[in-house]
């Protein structure tokens, strides 16, 4: 895979150098400056790490993590001052920001802005994208066996309705539990954006005579329950998109069916941005910038089968990231709802009301 070499990020480079003052890894130069990416394993091409460590003289450590809640617990545990690059999805933003654990963002230093998408710019979630920048951008939906359930009817009830899945094994995500929260809040007919008391209880009671059901399989993230179905430990579960389109590009997911059902789901953008105390802030922002170029964001998605919020990525794009799984349509878009950000007393709330359903 090709690289384009920006000239704007060698020459701002040996500023980095002066703002490294971190313990350096084995094997680092006492001259070489350390980012520290915490990020979504298995989530940037590891040649493009290395494209980065050779075009500003510096190491890249990679720390992964597997829900937004277990990098929100290590950033509260004290390592917002030990990373200087976190991958948040967008609804954990207002999080972050109230919690005081990300940093605004220098835009002066992120020339490459310009690439991205108009609707990608100013999100409700961050206005004027000022504490995250975009990632990349995918759906939530069911993921299920075909050549075991033949009529999945595109329907949250595959998951929540016991006249609909009798006997095949599934299971609903844990992480943060808006998404899953959200997804028997759109069975029941209140919306995937349910946001008030009454309906999250509502939520929570049927997640739990969910769990008491013989073939509920347990609370599993989405790259794990694509693993399971690829190995046909279960039967459905929420998955994301992109996890399934990976196992579709390498053959290892031919079983695999993925619908957004009909009652409304997740649309959500995983974002970049810089912990308050980050060691490295402005070598942080360098890699945001370099993100962001329009040969590196479609190596970005060509790699990871994620759609690209990055304008100028689209003409270098792979063909399997066109097809409706990955690039939804104007019909499919209408089922799609950011999650609502949740900050203080009703973060509480909500908190204590997911917690509740899964005892």
């Amino acid at each position: 895979m090709t690289m384009l070499k920006s000239k704007l990020l060698g020459a701002s480079c040996a500023a980095a150098f002066v703002a490294a003052a971190v313990i350096l890894p084995q094997g680092a130069r006492a001259d070489q400056p350390t980012l520290n990416l915490f990020t979504w394993s298995a989530y940037i091409d590891p040649a493009m790490i290395t494209d980065f460590e050779k075009q500003c003289g510096c190491k890249v450590v990679e720390t992964d993590y597997d829900s937004n809640s277990e990098m929100e617990a290590k950033l509260k545990a004290g390592a917002d001052s030990q990373y200087d690059v976190v991958v948040p999805s967008s609804y954990y933003v207002a999080r972050l920001i109230t919690e005081g654990l990300i940093q605004p963002l220098d835009h002066g230093a992120i020339t490459n802005f310009k690439n991205l998408e108009t609707k990608f710019q100013n999100p409700t979630y961050d206005p004027g994208d000022k504490y995250s920048i975009p990632y990349q951008w995918g759906t939530t939906g069911v993921g299920y066996l075909q050549d075991q359930i033949k009529d999945p009817a595109q329907s949250w009830g595959l998951l929540f309705d016991p006249k609909i899945n009798t006997t095949y094994p599934f299971t609903l995500m844990s992480g943060s539990g808006q998404d899953t929260i959200g997804a028997a809040c759109a069975y029941l007919g209140y919306g995937f954006t349910c946001d008030t008391k009454a309906e999250w209880l509502a939520a929570a009671k049927l997640i739990k005579e969910t769990r008491a059901r013989k073939n509920f399989a347990g609370f599993v993230d989405g790259e794990p329950e694509r693993d399971q179905l690829k190995s046909k430990l279960n039967s459905a579960g929420m998955v994301f998109n992109g996890d399934v389109a990976t196992s579709y590009a390498d053959g290892s997911g031919k079983d695999i069916g993925f619908f957004l059902p009909k009652e409304g789901t997740e649309i959500w953008v995983d974002t970049m941005a810089i912990p308050a105390h980050a060691p490295n802030a402005k070598l942080g922002l360098e890699f945001i910038n370099f993100i962001l170029d329009a040969k590196e964001g479609a190596a970005l998605s060509n790699f990871n089968d994620y759609s690209s919020p990055n304008a100028a990525s689209q003409p270098m794009l792979a063909d399997n990231l066109k097809a409706r799984l990955v690039s939804p349509t104007p019909e499919d878009f209408k089922l799609l709802h950011f999650l609502p950000p949740l900050s203080g007393a009703k973060l509480k709330l909500f908190n204590a009301i997911w917690t509740a359903s899964k005892q």
